[in-house]
């Protein structure tokens, strides 16, 4: 795919690996829409990056509000080529201590605004006459179980098998589905939850790097999931 004047969708567009993916795919020639539900964080971004940078405040865990927002945007000559579902959020605690509007919030924003998004989506590229692209954000608890992340893990276990069905599902309309799983990227994510970012994490713009090198395959080469890790976890100062 040529970026180049590419009409792109990125959710969780107001921090952390959000702002690079926009950044990079603004850097090609992109136009990006950026969804969040902060305005305030929406327009600093939009500030720093440019004004392909248009900012959209939406509650991805909200469908109806998305089908409204789609409608009034996108017209049969002016269509989304690439969509990347990257929002989402953590919380951790041992199973009996989960509360349970943090496993709801997880599931509703990691896997259902996923999914509300990428239904909304898909027919519109279905119609496109070119190759489009669809990247979901899942993460290395896609893959792997750990303690105190029950909620997180089968949230991110779920995206992969929506990627995983998408990408069999679509693959026959010209539509490309990837499924991100990164390990641990030096952003604010973990927020205070014990874990501080250090020099050994991947950074945001490696991975957004990545997220184009995979969008600019040829047209008939596909990679539908990729796992990413450092190569030395450890904090310099634990070596």
């Amino acid at each position: 795919m040529d970026i180049n004047n590419k009409i792109a969708i990125v959710t969780g567009a107001s921090s952390g690996i959000g702002v690079d993916f926009s950044q990079a795919l603004i850097d090609k020639g992109a136009t990006v829409f950026g969804l969040a539900r902060s305005t305030d964080k929406l327009k600093k971004v939009q500030q720093e990056l440019s004004q392909q940078f248009k900012p959209v405040t939406m509650d991805i865990t909200d469908h109806d509000a998305i089908e409204k927002w789609i409608d009034e945007t996108f017209s049969a000559d002016h269509q989304p080529d690439i969509l990347i579902n990257n929002a989402g959020l953590g919380r951790f605690a041992d199973v009996d201590k989960l509360p349970l509007e943090d496993w709801e919030a997880m599931v509703q924003t990691n896997l259902s605004g996923t999914f509300y998004m990428t239904r909304q989506i898909v027919p519109m590229m279905k119609a496109k006459k070119s190759v489009c692209h669809i990247i979901n954000i899942a993460s290395i608890a896609g893959k792997i179980g750990n303690p105190k992340m029950t909620g997180y893990n089968a949230s991110k276990f779920g995206v992969r098998g929506f990627s995983e069905a998408l990408f069999k599902e679509v693959r026959y309309d010209g539509i490309k589905v990837t499924c991100f799983y990164p390990g641990s990227i030096a952003t604010s994510f973990f927020g205070d939850k014990d874990m501080d970012t250090h020099d050994n994490m991947m950074q945001p713009e490696e991975v957004a790097q990545v997220l184009i090198n995979v969008l600019e395959t040829p047209d008939n080469f596909l990679i539908n999931d990729i796992t990413m890790r450092p190569l030395n976890p450890k904090a310099p100062e634990d070596q």
